[in-house]
């Protein structure tokens, strides 16, 4: 074999034996310093392997002999927050919902607690800010069907609304006045228009006064007279301007007509005592919350009568 090498007389190194147009390469030394550094990363690399998960398999990966791995962090980490946060999951769920509003640090962390919890469970009804859309409720607002206060709130997520398998579930349901005949179209539309008066979205008409006389046979019982609502029945207010399906012609004509049958899941079959808590705080605390109703207990009077000393 010929040895096309030569040394490149400048610099004194030989040429790697080959050249372009008169351009030949030098056969330079890779510096010391270089070599060590690679092989230092190649014995790094071996170790790692041996160490520490690396190689893909076919359903797994190699495991390492440290048995290391970030889901393995991730569950030690979450482990020791279960273990801070359990005396203030005890003290939520020992401590009566009424008094709750008290205690303010309790309360505080129950809201922090929540906050979290909403966007886990919550959100993809009512939205990353709690004001919901068409068919889901603003929670912002201080408008409830079934009741503003802790203990409602909380009653609403444990057994949640129109679960059939429940018999603890919030149950309301509106005829459909139009698919079941109750109403005819003509009417169904005079009734529109009286909601709409109500609300302060049209004014009074003919249509509307018809529609005040098919509404006080028809819905009173729910709505009321003032058609403010009635909580126990979860019938909603219709004279404020707050509509969870709309105010318009279309929306109300198709909730007469049909009805409609809104579903929220009961949590208490899926979060335990300590997360409901903390979601009723925080629901509470957006803006709608109220406080508790004012239980007026009669008060018994028991009148002592002192029997008369009739001798002389």
């Amino acid at each position: 074999m010929v040895d096309n090498q030569r040394v490149d007389e400048p610099t004194g190194t030989k040429t790697v034996g080959h050249e372009w147009d008169g351009i030949e390469e030098l056969d330079t030394p890779m510096p010391r310093w270089w070599l060590w550094t690679l092989y230092a990363t190649i014995i790094w690399a071996l170790v790692y392997v041996v160490l520490y998960p690396a190689w893909p398999m076919l359903n797994s990966a190699t495991e390492g002999v440290l048995g290391w791995s970030s889901r393995g962090d991730y569950e030690k980490a979450v482990a020791a927050r279960e273990v801070e946060l359990e005396p203030i999951r005890q003290a939520l769920v020992s401590t009566d919902i009424h008094d709750l509003p008290k205690n303010s640090a309790l309360l505080n962390e129950a809201i922090q607690g929540g906050r979290s919890a909403f966007k886990v469970h919550c959100v993809q009804c009512h939205g990353a800010g709690a004001a919901g859309s068409k068919g889901y409720p603003n929670l912002n607002d201080d408008e409830w069907l079934w009741g503003g206060d802790m203990e409602a709130i909380e009653y609403t997520l444990i057994h949640g609304i129109r679960n059939p398998d429940h018999d603890e579930t919030r149950f309301s349901q509106m005829p459909a006045f139009g698919r079941d005949g109750i109403l005819q179209p003509n009417e169904i539309q005079d009734l529109v228009s009286h909601v709409r008066v109500l609300s302060n979205r049209e004014k009074p008409s003919a249509s509307a006064t018809r529609g005040a006389a098919l509404f006080e046979v028809n819905c009173t019982i729910c709505h009321g007279n003032d058609a403010k609502g009635d909580r126990f029945q979860g019938a909603p207010n219709l004279t404020d301007a707050i509509s969870l399906y709309g105010l318009d012609r279309a929306s109300l004509t198709e909730t007469i007509t049909n009805s409609r049958y809104g579903v929220m899941p009961r949590w208490g079959q899926r979060l335990d005592p300590a997360t409901i808590r903390m979601l009723t705080a925080y629901v509470h605390s957006l803006g709608g919350g109220e406080a508790a109703p004012v239980v007026e207990e009669a008060a018994t009077e028991i009148e002592t009568e002192t029997p008369v000393d009739e001798q002389s």
